[in-house]
């Protein structure tokens, strides 16, 4: 039985070969990925015992979704079968100074007409220790607002620990809600937090003294932030924001801080990610190292390099899933970083 689950959404992802225009060639790179989903199977790869609650159709398509979670070792045995689609959506990979674009084809998938009481909670949530869930389930629709509010609620009913990745994507809030009007209310819930600057701003409604843009960051600003976060969510215990520096497409500076209610204000180490496989999930990627720290390690600080070093080596992989062991990850944080051949 799994201990850890995430929910939300697993799609069919379309990329463009290599770093081509969308229908430069007529051909896309077709594999399954999504913020909770990449979450579950990088929880699995740790060797954490983990599963995925979601809703896919009854048909081949969301056959191959549920098998390519199988294959990661995710439990799959509370995915709902309802619906008519597998929600889509469509990558192209940037390169140096032009960025990546994604394009959603979400409306109408199955989970996100999906609604409360569609679910088991009790049965879903016995015996389990962790639940994460985003920022991006709920800005599908109404009803999966709704459903997701419900989620966060019976976990907490049951003793479950709440992990969020705040997770704010413009293109998807199109139902007549804003973000902050619905993520105020789910957070509320919340153990961990998880962001970065534009989703506490923009999910939160959180005033910043931030800029996304600008690709330098003021430490001191990120410290006021954290605490603000803490001080507008009593029950939260813990907030952790990723810094990312995009120089281009192809160059990124990762790093982040962690503030808790008793260790206080933390930052990471630095890296300097060159030569971007595929930076897409890197999120997902640290939400998912951050989860295992936290339960694995009893200094805050480790979790959090633990959690910088698992995305860093996520930007090195192509696709959704971030595929490496705890044992790698714990090497880069050990200072090997060099890349060379393993014999």
């Amino acid at each position: 039985m799994a201990e850890y689950l995430s929910f939300g959404e697993i799609m069919l992802r379309l990329k463009t070969p290599g770093h081509e225009r969308f229908f430069q060639s007529p051909a896309f790179e077709a594999t399954f990925g999504g913020g909770e989903a990449n979450v579950a199977v990088a929880l699995s790869n740790y060797g954490l015992s983990a599963g995925f609650v979601t809703a896919l159709p009854d048909n081949d398509i969301g056959a191959s979704a549920i098998g390519e979670l199988r294959r990661f070792g995710v439990d799959t045995t509370q995915i709902r079968r309802s619906g008519d689609r597998v929600g889509i959506y469509y990558l192209e990979a940037g390169a140096n100074q032009r960025p990546s674009k994604v394009v959603y084809d979400r409306k109408h998938s199955a989970i996100s007409e999906c609604r409360p009481g569609d679910f088991d909670w009790k049965t879903i949530f016995d015996g389990k220790k962790w639940l994460h869930i985003t920022g991006i389930t709920p800005a599908l629709s109404q009803s999966a607002a709704d459903l997701s509010i419900e989620c966060v609620q019976q976990a907490k009913k049951a003793g479950v620990a709440v992990s969020c990745d705040f997770n704010y994507r413009g293109k998807l809030w199109k139902y007549g809600k804003s973000a902050p009007e619905v993520m105020s209310e789910l957070v509320k819930h919340v153990d961990v937090g998880i962001a970065n600057e534009e989703d506490c701003q923009k999910s939160l409604g959180i005033s910043a003294d931030v800029d996304v843009e600008t690709g330098e960051l003021d430490t001191g600003k990120y410290e006021a932030l954290s605490e603000k976060v803490l001080e507008l969510y009593p029950d939260m215990s813990t907030i952790a924001i990723t810094l990312r520096e995009s120089h281009s497409a192809d160059r990124n500076g990762w790093s982040a801080c962690l503030r808790t209610r008793d260790k206080g204000f933390m930052l990471s180490r630095h890296y300097e990610i060159t030569n971007i496989v595929d930076r897409v999930g890197g999120g997902d990627s640290f939400a998912s190292a951050l989860i295992y720290g936290l339960n694995a390690y009893d200094d805050p600080q480790q979790s959090l390099e633990f959690a910088v070093a698992g995305s860093c080596l996520k930007h090195s992989i192509l696709g959704d899933f971030n595929r490496v062991s705890v044992t790698e990850v714990e090497k880069l944080m050990g200072g090997d970083g060099s890349g060379r051949v393993q014999r």
